[in-house]
Formats: C-alpha cells, sequence, structure tokens
C-alpha cells in the first residue's frame, strides 16, 4: 500500500474517533502541519472528512453513506449460518436464525439439530411476537416507537397455558430481556418445545437479527437449554463480529450488548398469562 493513501486511510479512522486538530492528526502521522493539512484537504474535497468551525476536523458524509452501503450488503444468513450449522452440531438442538423485515420478524435460515424430531418452523415465515424467543430479543432492543408500532399488530393470542396474552407483561418480560441479555420462550408458542435467543449486534451497534436454540422439553428442559448459554454466546459473538460489531465499550454500563456477556442464567419469572393449548409457533 503506498505511503499517501496509508495515510489517507489512517487519517479517516482517527476523526472518525472524533473531532481532531490539525496537529494531532500530524503527531499521529508523524510528519509536519503541512503535510497532513494537505491530505485533510484532499479527504475534505472528497467528503470524506469535513472542516468544523472550529478548525478541527471529523469524519465527512461520504463515510456514513458508505458505512450505510456496506450495512446494506451484508447478507446476515449467509455470515451466520456456518455458525448455526456448527452450533447444531454441537448440541443436537434446532437453531433459528431471524431478522426484522419491514413490520414482521421473520425467520431467515433454520439447522435442524441431530434428533429424530423436526419443529413445524419454516424459513420466510413470521415468528410470532408475543412468544418466540427471537422475537423477544429482537423487540427488547428496538426503539420504542417502532417496538410499540410492532406490539400493536400483536394479538396475544393464548397458544398455550404458559403464554404471556397481556401488553403490560410482554413489556416486563422484554425489559427482563434487555438486562440480562437473552430471552426465552417456555412452551409458550407449542406444547413442549423451550427456546433460548440472543440478539445479534451490527457495526452500527444495534441489533440487526437473533438466533436461538431450540428443543423439545423433554429432550432439554429450560434449565438445560441455559446451561448451553456460554455456547450460544461464543457463536453470538463471533457471528455480531463479522456483521461489524465492535463489542460493548468497557466503561458503558447501559449499552445493551454489554448484557449479552456479563449476565449469569437466572430463572425466568413465571408468565400469568392465560390461555388453551392449541398449535403454535415454533420458538
Amino acid at each position: 500500500m503506498s505511503q499517501t493513501v496509508a495515510r489517507a486511510l489512517d487519517i479517516v479512522g482517527f476523526v472518525a474517533e472524533r473531532p481532531r486538530s490539525l496537529g494531532e492528526t500530524a503527531a499521529l502521522l508523524g510528519v509536519h502541519k503541512s503535510t497532513a493539512l494537505r491530505l485533510l484537504r484532499t479527504l475534505e474535497t472528497a467528503g470524506f472528512a469535513r472542516r468544523r468551525p472550529d478548525g478541527s476536523y471529523a469524519a465527512g458524509f461520504r463515510v456514513i453513506a458508505l458505512a450505510q452501503q456496506v450495512l446494506d450488503q451484508l447478507d446476515v444468513r449467509e455470515i451466520a449460518h456456518p455458525h448455526l450449522a456448527a452450533l447444531a452440531e454441537s448440541c443436537g438442538h434446532t437453531v433459528h436464525l431471524a431478522a426484522l423485515e419491514d413490520d414482521e420478524i421473520v425467520y431467515l435460515d433454520k439447522v435442524d439439530g441431530s434428533g429424530p424430531t423436526r419443529l413445524r418452523s419454516r424459513i420466510g415465515r413470521p415468528a410470532v411476537l408475543h412468544t418466540a424467543a427471537v422475537s423477544k430479543a429482537i423487540l427488547a432492543h428496538l426503539e420504542p416507537p417502532l417496538r410499540e408500532r410492532l406490539l400493536a399488530r400483536a394479538d396475544f393470542a393464548p397458544l398455550t397455558p404458559t403464554t404471556i396474552t397481556r401488553p403490560e407483561a410482554l413489556r416486563a418480560e422484554l425489559a427482563a430481556v434487555a438486562d440480562r441479555g437473552w430471552a426465552e420462550d417456555d412452551a409458550e408458542g407449542e406444547p413442549f418445545v423451550n427456546c433460548l435467543a440472543l440478539p445479534l449486534w451490527d457495526a452500527t451497534g444495534r441489533v440487526r437479527a437473533a438466533m436461538s436454540v431450540t428443543a423439545l422439553a423433554a429432550v432439554a428442559p429450560l434449565p438445560a437449554l441455559r446451561e448451553r448459554l456460554a455456547d450460544l454466546r461464543a457463536v453470538g459473538e463471533r457471528v455480531s463480529r463479522e456483521l461489524g460489531w465492535a463489542g460493548p465499550p468497557a466503561a458503558d454500563a447501559t449499552n445493551p450488548a454489554a448484557h449479552t456477556h456479563t449476565h449469569t442464567p437466572t430463572p425466568t419469572p413465571t408468565h400469568t398469562g392465560t390461555g388453551i393449548t392449541t398449535e403454535g409457533s415454533t420458538p
């Protein structure tokens, strides 16, 4: 790589962190201010840097446009699939991938476990908002206006005796999910089917999708699934980093991403929903 190109790339990354003065930029490169200024002006002309009123330099708006183009090109399913397949093989349970598409949370991928039982979930099928663990993992980290818009579409149908049937109960559950870092489906969508799900983060620090491990309760009750949380978290972190996630800021305890890796399993609060047992949707 030519020295000029390398220096320009260093500058873009440097000013993207926070606004920098000409002196700071020159010090970073180890060059005279005149050289740093020439590079900054070239980047400014191309839209990769911009000069602020106080004379410092920040990232240009073209950087934002390019970053969005890169994010738009990311195929979450393509990136996640090898990791999901490896997880399904290691744990023996079915693994799902889901993402928010328009105003629905849709299954993007499914890898069946090694057992003879096959779950009814299908790629391309919407996940039930008020029961599926993948839905909860995504909903818990959405901006409140978007989350409320989606919840307004949920019918809260009682699919099993443990289904959450009241909006306020689901909101409380989502708050717990955001705090502990993972979501659970305690046979809420289908009788005798349990699920754990984790959010997947992208370069913007937002939840891009969710992945889950699903099993029959007779094979793996919730306590047994919770024992797989470390494996699920490790896979989730690998996928998130391939999506551009830089990890939780060490000093930012309020960042929801930080909770994904810091909490230990705790029992899920007992749901108060009422209903009848019918066929539902797999978590």
